[in-house]
């Protein structure tokens, strides 16, 4: 049987490069009827905080990976498991596979004469009973990891330095905590992000030093942004968290984010998960790095909100609606928006003006709209708004006749009436929207428009 994990560390948000991961052994678990297992690794107690480990069990239900389906398993915490590390540790003392070390960096410098090179194994035979302890690394020959993405990956081994599993108290370092979480979970696959590669190495010594045999390895490429940099916390738009509360839908999330270093084949992208879950595969995925394209998610995020049922799509936008609104005069616009908005925290924005009693005038787009005789549109309008019949089409053709007769355009004479009606220059099908917010408030915004221009 598969058993895969998804190992986080509950130091930050949940990384958009995290939750790649989990869906990609998600995938194959569920595709194989194997195990998913949740491991929070939460030994740097300096760093952990019980509310990541919160936020990562909320971000992963978010996307579908809970403990609601039978492949998943956990969450499981690393540090339960100190009394096996330690263990572990003592086996490979016993086994003549590790040993002690009291070296500092200063003696590591003052015998090699520099501080980048690697531990010289100065206490491989001093026969020392304390200290930190180091893995005894082979001295020839090479290293391999067998990766289904990389291929045959090889590590000489006179470069890699005897390193450390144990600090001087006894503690286990990451590298030894996770081989031994693996092996004592019986987890089959290690997919994970490449820069764990390294990791591999010292793990592939690991694993049959501690009697186990090795898992199949699978290393992902790096999200890189726009600049082709790796995706920082820092410096990008990283945490899934954040763009579920910007209002993305967690299909569309899934969608994008298995297409991050893999494809279903074909021209096809726009695909539910139950689709794109039994045609994933580890073989085909891409070892070069993957574009996050925020513009393109958002693309997604605009489709799968389209094919919402109206009845949901109004239902999710009610978290970025103020409670007091009138949910029936919402009703009204929630198509039109609908066909607009590519996230749902945009939906404020585009329905407010009918529920304020006067619009909230963005500056910019005040200046904008009226350069070009606004008053004299918005007179003509105003004159035509106090008797035109009132649906969308004749309120259409009563603000292309003002135009005509100013000779310009409809869209040209449409800026200005769309600020003075919304208070924005984009936004719903003006003319429907004129419709729903009534004549006599449409008429009265009309008005202050031109009393602020000073008409």
């Amino acid at each position: 049987m598969i058993r895969v994990r998804f190992a986080p560390s509950p130091t930050g948000m949940f990384h958009v490069g995290g939750a790649r991961t989990a869906l990609f052994n998600w995938a194959l678990a569920e595709q194989s009827g194997g195990v998913f297992v949740l491991r929070i690794e939460d030994t740097d107690a300096s760093r952990n905080q019980p509310e990541w480990t919160e936020g990562i069990i909320s971000a992963l239900a978010w996307i579908g990976i809970n403990g609601t389906n039978p492949v998943f398993e956990g969450p499981y915490f690393q540090s339960t498991f100190e009394p096996q590390h330690r263990e572990a540790v003592a086996k490979l003392l016993a086994d003549g596979r590790a040993y002690f070390c009291d070296c500092t960096r200063e003696d590591l410098v003052a015998r090699t004469g520099s501080e980048h090179k690697g531990y010289d194994g100065h206490c491989r035979e001093r026969g020392l009973s304390a200290g930190a302890v180091r893995f005894r690394t082979p001295d020839e020959g090479v290293t391999v990891v067998d990766d289904i993405i990389r291929g045959r990956v090889e590590f000489p081994n006179d470069a890699q330095e005897d390193f450390v599993i144990a600090r001087t108290d006894g503690s286990p370092l990451y590298v030894l905590a996770n081989a031994v979480d693996d092996i004592t979970q019986n987890i089959t696959h290690v997919v994970r992000g490449e820069e764990h590669l390294g990791n591999a190495a010292k793990q592939v010594m690991l694993w049959p030093a501690l009697g186990a045999t090795t898992p199949v390895w699978a290393h992902l490429p790096v999200i890189v942004n726009e600049q082709r940099k790796k995706l920082s916390k820092r410096r990008d738009k990283v945490a899934l968290e954040s763009y579920r509360d910007e209002g993305y839908l967690a299909e569309a999330m899934v969608n994008y984010l298995m297409l991050l270093g893999w494809g279903p084949g074909g021209d096809r992208e726009i695909m539910p998960w139950a689709e794109m879950m039994p045609l994933f595969s580890l073989e085909n995925v891409n070892s070069a790095s993957a574009f996050f394209d925020e513009k393109k998610l958002r693309a997604f995020n605009g489709e799968y909100i389209r094919a919402l049922p109206l009845e949901i799509f109004e239902e999710r936008c009610l978290p970025y609606l103020d409670p007091s609104w009138d949910a029936e005069l919402f009703s009204k616009v929630a198509p039109l928006a609908q066909t607009r908005i590519p996230v749902l925290s945009e939906i404020r924005q585009n329905v407010d003006f009918l529920f304020l009693d006067e619009p909230v005038f963005d500056e910019a787009s005040w200046d904008k709209a009226m350069k070009k005789n606004p008053v004299e549109i918005l007179t003509g309008y105003l004159s035509a708004l106090e008797v035109v019949n009132w649906d969308p089409e004749s309120l259409k053709d009563a603000l292309l006749k003002v135009g005509e007769e100013l000779g310009m355009g409809l869209s040209k004479a449409q800026a200005p009436v769309r600020v003075a009606i919304t208070g924005r220059t984009v936004g719903l099908p003006l003319f429907e929207s004129i419709e729903v917010l009534g004549r006599a408030k449409s008429v009265e915004r009309v008005r202050a428009a031109l009393a602020k221009l000073g008409a």
